[in-house]
């Protein structure tokens, strides 16, 4: 019991961060709690991303934002899941696509990749966009990963076009972040990784996909209600109180 319990309450360093402005919602404020823990076991991450927190690197984190609680978690049951007519036809696109699962890995192609998606989308999105250097992507996308983080290489014609960083947890799979090269926009990566983890799911016998975020009315989470049957879970429950996920629908065209 006491191993137990030392396994979901690792020792670590809790911290807030200060205000900064909301990339979701306009004119809203964020404030993240964040949990570092060097050391982290599966039955931990399992635990909290089962609760709403997410992991970038060593942190563990949640929004506690003032006066706001639009951020809601995902998760699509991968057991019940059946691919729409548009989602085969990306897997059609696919069918020459090589897929690597390994451990979390930095190359010069990893860093020229994400770079490349990132200025795609300052362009198109107006997102922020500063090239990430070689330390920022260990702490963010390698540290930390231990013995159930693992990146996901799509590869065409011996070059790497995508990346999809999960967490494989007793329970499911966690999508952390995924880029892509924006050249191969055709072959609809960022669609065809989410089906291959549905896919990866059912292999590992694993009943759910963790989505992390969506926020209502927000254009990048607009692809996530479409991978449905999925439940949701509005709150960010302690470690010692049982998640309350619900059955939840809200799909566009599909």
């Amino acid at each position: 019991m006491n191993e137990e319990l030392d396994l979901l309450n690792p020792p670590s360093t809790d911290f807030s961060m200060l205000d900064y402005d909301c990339a979701y919602i306009p004119g809203n404020k964020v404030r993240m709690h964040y949990k570092y823990v060097s050391n982290a076991s599966k039955k931990f991450a399992t635990a909290v991303i089962t609760r709403g927190w997410r992991r970038f690197g060593k942190y563990f984190f949640h929004p506690i934002c003032n006066g706001c609680s639009e951020c809601k978690s995902l998760r699509i049951n991968a057991k019940e899941y059946h691919f729409t007519k548009s989602q085969k036809k990306a897997i059609r696109r696919n069918k020459n696509t090589k897929i690597i699962v390994q451990e979390p890995s930095l190359t010069s192609a990893h860093i020229s990749l994400y770079n490349k998606y990132h200025a795609h989308k300052s362009r198109t999105d107006n997102w922020q966009h500063r090239n990430i250097s070689q330390r920022e992507y260990h702490e963010n996308f390698v540290d930390g990963a231990h013995d159930f983080g693992k990146e996901v290489l799509y590869i065409v014609d011996d070059k790497l076009v995508g990346v999809d960083l999960i967490d494989v947890l007793d329970d499911g799979i966690s999508s952390i972040y995924f880029y892509y090269d924006p050249d191969y926009a055709r072959l609809s990566l960022g669609t065809y990784s989410l089906l291959y983890q549905i896919k990866l799911a059912g292999i590992l016998d694993l009943p759910w996909i963790y989505l992390g975020y969506w926020v209502d009315g927000c254009k990048a989470f607009a692809y996530k209600p479409k991978f449905q049957p999925q439940e949701i879970l509005e709150d960010f429950p302690h470690i010692s109180e049982l998640p309350q996920w619900h059955a939840w629908e809200n799909t566009t065209d599909t």
